[in-house]
């Protein structure tokens, strides 16, 4: 709910808001008070990576693979009174020859020789405001959003490890600011598992530090003068391991510790300490593992579908008990995706894992410009049923990401209503079901083309994911689809 007590001003970038005050859930409360708990045992830190700020950067073994997992990150929160934050944070990973996404990165990469690369890359900041449970220190002040980065990194290794440099400059319009990182790290494995120890400076200029950690004249109380810490310089260092449990699960750990600079201790809503966090995961990876001959490559999938928007939710409609499309906005949406396999059959088995990347067009039907939304998931597939050997029928659940240029209509009127925020980027889920239509027809060529119905969902993770904004809600649209292999 609004503060009603909150005083409105501009933040930093010129934009006006208001802070909100949520009152927390059980689930989050009982996360926090393990995150307390854990805080008294262990340090907490930001949250960097093993060969540049990039957590994930060597998570997966081989190019052409990709991972899903899931971990727990906690940090003290840098706000004053704001205690240890606990984030969900889902791994999503895919290694090519030239591009990746690692989670909350995603970029080009170019090795001029195997010991020096530079990346092209958008990253996700994790800083801004609590999204609930907000401190009396930033009451009545405006909302600071997380931003999405723009970056350039170069990396030289060595035998011991690597060298860095990383420029990263807002990218979403939110602060407007810029850092320059330069840093090493280590690389040691033993066995199974590889420590990385780590140190880089990040030298952020006054706009990233104002926009975050400023007090405008407007914001101004008696315990809060107004200030501006201007640019200055952090260190941090910290801990990354991997323990590679088998050849396709991998667990992950880190710890880390913050010193920042001095302009930003002084402000009267940060936490004069060592910012700690701590974050434990774990990972699978998917190795492409076809049955294919010397020169043949890997089948394409192809997928092209049409749907509307939908007030169910997903649950009933995976409970079969609500497909209603007769909505009021009548929001309709298209899209055309390409796959890769990575399973297919093993041993025999009636099951497969697909890799899609899908380019979507909302049709918003004058409520708003339309838009596009990049998907990008894993896709798991079973057709083991009593029936399929005469028409095979395929059950599908996918898991992913989804960047929308625009929040679709739907879903930002969804959450306005319920006084709740948005995001563009999401967790993307595609449960669907469909038929070889080779079977029903007696076609041995569309033996490979299925039809069918799928849902297109966009959500958060209950409020408890940062990388998606903290946002508790989402959107669903029920479609029909033809898919066929290449």
């Amino acid at each position: 709910m609004k503060n009603p007590g909150a005083a409105t001003g501009q933040v930093p970038d010129g934009r006006g808001g208001e802070a909100r005050l949520r009152r927390t859930s059980p689930r989050i409360a009982a996360l926090k008070s393990l995150a307390g708990f854990l805080a008294l045992g262990a340090a907490l830190a930001a949250f960097p990576a093993a060969a540049t700020t990039d957590y994930f950067a060597d998570t997966l073994s081989r190019s052409g693979s990709a991972g899903l997992g899931a971990g727990l990150r906690l940090e003290q929160s840098p706000y004053r009174g704001a205690g240890v934050r606990p984030d969900i944070l889902p791994i999503y990973l895919y290694e090519g020859d030239y591009g990746y996404i690692h989670t909350s990165r995603a970029g080009l990469k170019y090795s001029f020789r195997p010991d020096k690369r530079v990346d092209l890359f958008v990253a996700h900041r994790f800083e801004g405001f609590p999204a609930s449970d907000l401190p009396a220190s930033l009451a009545g002040m405006a909302t600071r959003k997380s931003e999405s980065d723009w970056g350039l990194a170069y990396e030289q290794r060595f035998g011991w490890g690597s060298l860095f440099a990383e420029y990263l400059r807002d990218g979403s319009h939110t602060s407007s600011g810029s850092e320059l990182r330069l840093g090493a790290s280590g690389n040691n494995r033993r066995g199974r598992t590889t420590l990385s120890p780590y140190f880089f400076l990040a030298l952020r200029d006054a706009k990233l530090n104002n926009y975050y950690y400023g007090v405008l004249a407007t914001e101004a109380t008696n315990d809060r003068p107004a200030y501006q810490p201007g640019g200055g310089v952090n260190a941090t260092a910290g801990l990354n391991a991997r323990y590679d449990y088998t050849e396709s699960l991998h667990l992950l750990a880190g710890l880390s510790a913050t010193f920042w600079s001095a302009g930003v201790r002084a402000s009267p809503i940060f936490e004069d300490r060592l910012q700690l966090a701590v974050f434990g995961g774990a990972a699978f990876e998917f190795n492409q593992r076809l049955s294919l001959r010397a020169d043949e490559r890997p089948p394409l999938y192809v997928k092209v579908l049409h749907g509307r928007s939908t007030d169910c939710n997903l649950l009933p409609i995976l409970h079969f008990s609500c497909f209603s499309i007769d909505t009021v906005d009548k929001t309709t949406v298209d899209s055309i995706e390409v796959g890769r396999p990575f399973v297919e059959s093993p041993n025999g088995q009636p099951v497969s894992v697909v890799g899609y990347l899908g380019l979507l067009h909302h049709n918003d039907r004058g409520f708003q410009p339309d838009s596009w939304q990049v998907d990008a998931y894993m896709k798991a597939f079973f057709w083991g049923f009593p029936w399929s050997g005469r028409v095979r029928t395929r059950v599908g659940f996918g898991l992913g990401l989804s960047y929308a240029q625009r929040v679709p209509y739907v879903e930002a009127k969804s959450q306005e209503d319920r006084d709740r925020g948005t995001s563009k980027l999401l967790q993307y889920l595609d449960p669907t079901i469909d038929v070889s239509l080779g079977d029903l027809f007696g076609s041995k060529d569309l033996r490979e083309t299925y039809f069918g119905v799928g849902v297109s969902h966009r959500s958060g993770i209950f409020g408890m994911a940062q990388l998606y904004e903290s946002v508790n809600g989402g959107s669903n649209y029920i479609y029909t689809f033809i898919e066929w292999k290449m």
